[in-house]
């Protein structure tokens, strides 16, 4: 791969102290030590309509949506920490894939081929788990690769340090390795 690895580093939640903010900028520096350019983004800055075909056949792909593809496109994994909402994804993280995956002029499908890794933080027991069944499923649905490994910290009110740091040092370095684990995979497969 002539051109530098590129991973797109994002959690599915806009709260401000969000858990899966702090989660994924962990597995980002995990990514980044890997040796590969990370971007973290925060979807409060792509606001985009709820999804509507009507919207979209009128209107045509709103500007922050068009923004957010080419990021995906632009990067060969993406790292992704995604809060559960009543055993699922939340409406923000699946509002800007609906957008995001959409049909395009160019045919180009920005997440086929992608590597992703997944991860969640809640402060359940299960931390987030059910939910990142949710998202593989979507994720693997277009075209994704999905690492087999996942990371849920479950009581994550309690987990991380005011330094934004797990405070068991065990998982800060599995969530580390996570990042890492991405890099490696798509140098692997050549993405």
């Amino acid at each position: 791969m002539s051109e530098p690895l590129r991973i797109l580093a994002f959690a599915g939640s806009t709260r401000r102290q969000s858990f899966n903010k702090t989660l994924v900028a962990i597995a980002a520096q995990g990514a980044s030590s890997a040796g590969a350019e990370v971007t973290l983004l925060d979807l409060a800055d792509y606001p985009l309509p709820l999804f509507d075909q009507d919207l979209e056949q009128e209107q045509g792909l709103p500007a922050q949506g068009e923004a957010l593809r080419q990021l995906v496109l632009a990067h060969h994994g993406i790292l992704l920490a995604s809060p559960e909402y009543n055993g699922s994804l939340t409406a923000v993280l699946k509002n800007a894939i609906d957008w995001v995956s959409r049909p395009h002029r160019d045919g180009q499908a920005p997440f086929a081929d992608k590597v992703a890794a997944i991860m969640s933080a809640s402060p359940g027991q299960l931390g987030g788990l059910r939910g990142l069944n949710h998202a593989r499923n979507v994720l693997t649905n277009l075209g994704v690769w999905v690492l087999p490994q996942q990371i849920a910290i479950p009581a994550a009110h309690q987990a991380f340090t005011a330094s934004g740091e797990l405070q068991d040092e065990r998982r800060q370095s599995q969530v580390q390795e996570l990042g890492a684990k991405t890099v490696q995979t798509v140098r692997k497969l050549g993405l």
